[in-house]
């Protein structure tokens, strides 16, 4: 199995919403590719609560069955469709994709 982890810092204001609105949208979208992408094993975004300088703003989880089935994802016209908005409302990004 494949984990594929990403937590990204969000701009203050991006496409007329502030930190917090852009970031239930990210979740909202993201989550809404459970169904729609078929490879996609399990998703979950979480938002911040903290508030730490440190932290990041949003993470997103996922897992895969294979290397193979991630990189389908990553090219799924749905997921580009997620990640071209995300692209619009971050300033940073780090991800990080394991086998277990």
């Amino acid at each position: 199995m494949i984990k594929h982890i990403v937590f990204w810092k969000l701009a203050e204001e991006a496409l007329g919403g502030t930190k917090l609105e852009n970031a239930a949208r990210i979740k909202r979208e993201a989550e809404g590719l459970v169904g729609k992408v078929p490879c996609v094993r399990e998703l979950e975004v979480g938002l911040d609560i903290e508030g730490s300088p440190a932290a990041w703003d949003v993470a997103l989880y996922s897992t895969f069955d294979s290397v193979d089935a991630l990189a389908e994802y990553q090219v799924h016209p749905a997921h580009q469709e997620v990640a071209a908005l995300v692209k619009q409302l971050v300033i940073d990004r780090a991800v990080i994709d394991y086998e277990v």
